[in-house]
C-alpha cells in the first residue's frame, strides 16, 4: 500500500511530468514524421509508426495494471519510464523505417506501464472526494500537450536534428522518475502470487491482432484482415480458457463482470468512440464543407480541449453534493447533445456551431471520464485497484481505435455512394485537406457529396453517443468495495 509519508503534491508533479511525456510525444511525432519519413524512406510503412505505439500500449495496459497490484506501483512505474526513455533514445538513432517502428513499439510498452499505474497512484493517494480535482489537473496536461506538441515539433524540426523529437523525453522522464523514487513511499509487498505469463501472452496477442485488424483494415487486403481476425478469435478463446483455469489469472474476469466496473467501462468505451469521431471528422467538415481555414477548424476542435478539463475540475466540487452516478448521467446526456449540434450542421452553418458541439461533447467526456475512473477505483480495494484502473484505460484506447475504424468505414461508404453525384476520390479529399483543392471545394457538387458523407458519419456518431446514457443508467447508485482494504 501507499505509505502516508508520501509527499502527495510532489508525487502528483511527477505523475504530471510522466503524463506530459506521453501526451506530448503523441502530437510532436505527428508533426515531425513527414520530414523523418522523407529521410528514412519506405513510406508504405508510415502508418505503422503510429499504429505500433498504440498497439503495444493497448495490449500491455491491463498486464502492467495487474503487475502493479502484485509488486507495487513504484517498481512498475520506474520500469515503464526506463523502457520509454530507452526506446526514445534508440528512436533518435533510427536508421530505417522498420527500426523506427520497432523503437516506437517499445515506447508503447513503456506507455502501457506508465499511464494506468500513475492513474492508480492518484487513486491510492487521494480519497474519491479529492480525486476529481487531481484528475482535472491531469486532463489539463493532455489538453496543453495537444496545443504545445505541434508547435514544439515544428520548432525542433526547423532548428535541430529530428532526433530531438524523441530525446526531449529524457530530461522529463528522469525528473519524473526522481520524483517517484524520492517522494512516493510504499509498504513492502509480501504477496506470494505467481504471474500468469501464458495468460498475459495470449491477451497481448489477441489484442494486438484486433488492433491490427482495426487500424490496418482500410489499407490491407481482405485476406490479411481476416487472418488478423482469425488470430484474434483463436487467441481470445485460448486466453479465456487459460484465465478460467489459472489460480492467479492475469485478467480477473470476475473483476470485469462487477456491475460498477462493467457499466463504467462500457460508458468510457462508447464515449471514446464518439470523441474519436469528433476529433477525426469535425476539422474535415469545417475545412471542406464550410470552406474555412485550418486555423478555424483547429479552433473548433480546441473547444473540446477546453470543455474536457473544465468539466473534470468542476466534477470534484460536485461529487459530495450530487454523487458520482448523477454527474455521470448528466455527462452522458451532454455528449449526444453536442453530437446532435454536429448533425444539424449545413454548408451555410457558422463554425461557431461546430465549436459549440465540440465544447459540449468535451464537457460531457470530462464528466464521464472522471466519474467512471473514481467509481471503478472505489469499487475495489488496493490489491485490485491497478487492474481495475487499467481496465478503464484499456476501454478508452479500444474505444478510440474502434471508433476510428467504424466511423471511417461510414465515411468511406458515404463518399462512394453519393446518390447519383460523382464519388469523391481519396486523392481529391487529400487535396482539399492539404489546401490544394480550394477551387475544387467551391464546386457545389463536391461539397454536397462531402456534406452528405460527413452528415451520415455524424448521425452514426450521435447514435453511438445515445448508447452512453443507457450504460450510465446501469451504474449502481451505491458503490460497494469488493474488499475491505483501505489505502494507507
Amino acid at each position: 500500500m501507499t505509505h502516508p509519508g508520501s509527499n502527495r503534491a510532489l508525487v502528483i508533479a511527477a505523475v504530471m511530468a510522466s503524463m506530459a511525456m506521453i501526451a506530448i510525444e503523441a502530437t510532436i511525432v505527428s508533426t515531425a514524421m513527414p520530414q523523418i519519413a522523407a529521410q528514412l524512406g519506405q513510406l508504405n510503412l508510415y502508418s505503422w509508426v503510429f499504429s505500433s505505439f498504440l498497439l503495444a500500449q493497448t495490449a500491455t495496459t491491463v498486464i502492467f495494471g495487474k503487475l502493479s497490484d502484485i509488486y507495487g506501483r513504484k517498481p512498475i512505474i520506474l520500469l515503464g519510464i526506463a523502457i520509454f526513455l530507452a526506446a526514445s533514445v534508440l528512436a533518435g538513432f533510427a536508421w530505417s523505417m522498420p527500426s523506427m517502428i520497432a523503437f516506437r513499439l517499445l515506447q508503447g510498452i513503456g506507455a502501457g506501464a506508465i499511464q494506468p499505474v500513475t492513474m492508480t497512484v492518484v487513486g491510492d493517494l487521494f480519497p474519491g472526494a479529492e480525486r476529481g480535482k487531481v484528475q482535472g489537473y491531469l486532463a489539463s496536461v493532455w489538453a496543453l500537450s495537444a496545443v504545445v506538441g505541434p508547435l514544439l515539433g515544428s520548432v525542433i524540426v526547423h532548428n535541430l536534428p529530428w532526433a530531438w523529437i524523441f530525446w526531449i523525453n529524457v530530461p522529463i522522464g528522469l525528473a519524473a522518475a526522481l520524483g517517484f523514487v524520492v517522494f512516493l513511499h510504499e509498504e513492502k509487498q509480501s504477496r506470494g502470487v505467481s504471474v500468469d505469463i501464458l495468460g498475459a501472452g495470449l491477451f497481448a496477442v489477441s489484442i494486438a491482432a484486433l488492433m491490427i485488424a482495426l487500424t490496418e483494415a482500410e489499407g490491407a487486403t481482405a485476406a490479411h484482415t481476416m487472418f488478423a481476425v482469425a488470430i484474434f478469435a483463436v487467441s481470445l478463446m485460448l486466453f479465456l480458457r487459460q484465465e478460467r483455469r489459472s489460480e492467479a489469472p492475469m485478467v480477473s474476469l470476475d473483476l470485469w463482470r462487477q456491475r460498477p466496473i462493467a457499466a463504467a467501462n462500457v460508458a468510457t468505451f462508447l464515449a471514446s468512440m464518439a470523441i474519436m469521431g469528433l476529433t477525426t471528422f469535425l476539422p474535415m467538415y469545417v475545412q471542406t464543407v464550410l470552406n474555412r481555414s485550418a486555423v478555424v477548424a483547429g479552433f473548433a476542435l480546441t473547444m473540446l480541449l477546453i470543455g474536457w478539463p473544465a468539466a473534470a475540475t468542476l466534477a470534484s466540487r460536485l461529487f459530495p453534493r450530487f454523487g458520482l452516478r448523477r454527474i455521470m448521467i448528466f455527462g452522458s446526456v451532454c455528449i449526444p447533445i453536442g453530437a446532435f449540434l454536429l448533425v444539424l450542421l449545413m454548408p451555410g452553418s457558422s463554425p461557431i456551431q461546430a465549436g459549440a458541439g465540440s465544447l459540449v461533447m468535451g464537457f460531457g467526456m470530462g464528466l464521464i471520464s472522471i466519474c467512471s475512473l473514481v467509481i471503478i477505483q472505489e469499487s475495489v480495494g488496493w490489491s485490485e485497484r491497478g487492474s481495475a484502473t487499467a481496465s478503464n484505460i484499456f476501454a478508452r484506447n479500444l474505444g478510440s481505435t474502434l471508433g476510428a475504424a467504424v466511423l471511417g468505414a461510414v465515411l468511406s461508404y458515404g463518399l462512394a455512394n453519393s446518390g447519383g453525384a460523382d464519388a469523391v476520390t481519396p486523392d481529391q479529399l487529400r487535396g482539399l485537406l492539404d489546401g490544394a483543392g480550394t477551387a475544387l471545394a467551391a464546386q457545389s457538387s463536391i461539397r454536397l457529396v462531402l456534406q452528405n458523407a460527413l452528415h451520415l458519419t455524424f448521425v452514426f456518431m450521435f447514435l453511438i453517443a445515445t448508447l452512453i446514457i443507457l450504460a450510465c443508467l446501469y451504474v449502481p447508485g451505491v458503490i460497494r468495495r469488493a474488499e475491505a482494504v483501505r489505502e494507507g
